[in-house]
């Protein structure tokens, strides 16, 4: 689908795009090959789609998946998806396991929901799904947060999202993009690749430019499930004020002498900001402080 036919395609319907929902599409074939390729699929593979648009990727995961749920918030986009792929539609409060057909064979599903609201909401095991998507702007972090946190976590996210954002997610102790997001999603999943994409690429053109990450799950948890929130309590209270030293933020939730002790059995200085800090040192130091 060229940037053309898009455009054309709203034009028809009469739609305007509402820049609050990070509608941008990406409309480069080539750059839609190479998230799929990313995404190594082959047809006993499931994959989630969140924000397909006007469907250019949807096409492409019909041909190489098994099956394809795509979560779409905008209705006049939904009905454009329905129309386009022949399929009907589930709504919000009517979802059911049940996939509807194409071509008589059951691959597609499309849901008129925020996809927010649908993975916090549905609870469902994503353990063996994948979720390639290009995740709007407005609601990539949180999104990948609430599934890389799920019991039931995705075994792989190919995602196209802000570059800010990406670099966020592939960054490492010392870097500037390390902080709470970071952690978040790296506690379970380990950046395999990623790769710019022009703003160019996208209709409309957006202020930024964007970059494909590859995150494949971790084979064993770096925590077992009752540590984890204070995992993320800990992170969130370290990175609550960066310039800070961390242990001085952590007192608000821990003895100073228990801290103390921690600090020195992972030997890392009292005055130590948290972007100093490692993964690994962070998972340590939630074990030693739930001791």
């Amino acid at each position: 689908m060229t940037r053309t036919e898009m455009r054309d395609m709203l034009a028809v319907r009469g739609i305007q795009l509402t820049k609050s929902l990070g509608q941008n599409f990406l409309h480069d074939k080539n750059q839609l090959r190479r998230i799929v390729e990313a995404a190594e699929l082959t047809k006993s593979d499931e994959v989630l789609e969140i924000g397909p648009g006007l469907g250019p990727l949807t096409e492409l995961l019909l041909e190489s998946a098994g099956h394809v749920l795509a979560i779409e918030k905008d209705a006049r986009l939904v009905e454009i998806l329905s129309d386009r792929f022949g399929v009907g539609q589930a709504s919000r409060l009517s979802l059911t396991e049940d996939k509807f057909e194409t071509g008589g064979t059951p691959v597609l599903q499309l849901v008129h929901d925020d996809a927010l609201d649908f993975v916090r909401r549905e609870r469902r095991d994503w353990t063996d799904w994948k979720l390639v998507a290009n995740l709007p702007y407005s609601v990539a972090s949180p999104i990948l947060v609430e599934l890389a946190q799920s019991p039931g976590r995705p075994e792989r996210m190919v995602v196209t999202l802000q570059l800010e954002v990406a670099q966020r997610l592939m960054a490492g102790a010392g870097d500037s993009d390390y902080g709470v997001l970071t952690l978040l999603v790296q506690l379970d999943y380990e950046g395999r690749s990623s790769f710019k994409i022009p703003a160019d690429c996208f209709f409309p053109v957006p202020g930024v430019d964007s970059a494909c990450v590859t995150l494949m799950r971790r084979a064993e948890p770096l925590l077992p499930g009752e540590l984890r929130l204070t995992f993320v309590k800990i992170v969130k209270r370290a990175f609550s004020q960066r310039r800070k030293m961390m242990m001085k933020l952590l007192k608000q939730d821990w003895p100073e002498e228990k801290l103390e002790n921690t600090f020195c059995e992972l030997n890392v200085s009292p005055q130590e900001r948290a972007e100093k800090l490692s993964l690994e040192q962070f998972v340590e130091m939630t074990r030693l402080l739930c001791r």
